[in-house]
């Protein structure tokens, strides 16, 4: 049975692709390292969510506590418009060194079940870092099923957040639409 490192960004998001992953044989470890979740109020709320969903699904999962948006926030500065890059890269990356280093023979990430998220950019990045990092990037096109992960989070009882997580999609959810056009022109 190959071993997969799932990165997971919120319980929500795990609730379609963990089963796929063990219906289709894998080993399935959960990684929570999401450290440009902004607020931090917003960050405890999907971490929560996760463990709930951990507990009732029988998942393992690694809880990376280092949380500090100040180095995304950082390498974003003057370069908003390629946050995503930045984000995926930032989360892809540790979830393949972690890989490495616990001998898993594949890494994927939660993110692929959205249909908001840039799928082919989530795949460029995450091939390369397999490449890198020695372990393979496992890409699944998940959507799917997001229908599924909504209702299936929803029959759960799980915090189901409105955005994607860092402040930018958070102004971007919330905020008037000709403020964000302003801001991210």
């Amino acid at each position: 049975m190959s071993k997969i490192l799932l990165h997971i960004c919120c319980g929500p998001c795990a609730s379609y692709p963990v089963p796929r992953l063990r219906e289709q044989g894998y080993e399935v470890m959960g990684y929570f390292f999401n450290p440009n979740i902004h607020p931090y109020s917003e960050y405890v709320k999907r971490h929560e969510a996760l463990e709930e969903y951990a507990r009732e699904t029988n998942l393992k999962v690694i809880y990376d506590e280092d949380y500090n948006p100040i180095e995304y926030f950082q390498n974003i500065s003057y370069r908003e418009t390629q946050r995503c890059l930045f984000c995926y890269r930032l989360r892809l990356e540790q979830t393949a060194h972690i890989a490495k280093k616990g001998k898993f023979d594949y890494f994927s990430t939660t993110l692929l079940v959205s249909k908001y998220q840039k799928h082919q950019l989530i795949k460029e990045v995450g091939e390369a870092i397999g490449e890198k990092y020695g372990v393979p990037f496992l890409y699944q096109d998940f959507r799917e099923g997001f229908k599924q992960s909504v209702e299936c989070s929803k029959a759960m009882g799980l915090y189901r957040q409105q955005y994607c997580g860092c402040l930018y999609s958070e102004m971007e959810r919330y905020a008037p639409r000709d403020l964000v056009k302003k801001v991210f022109k």
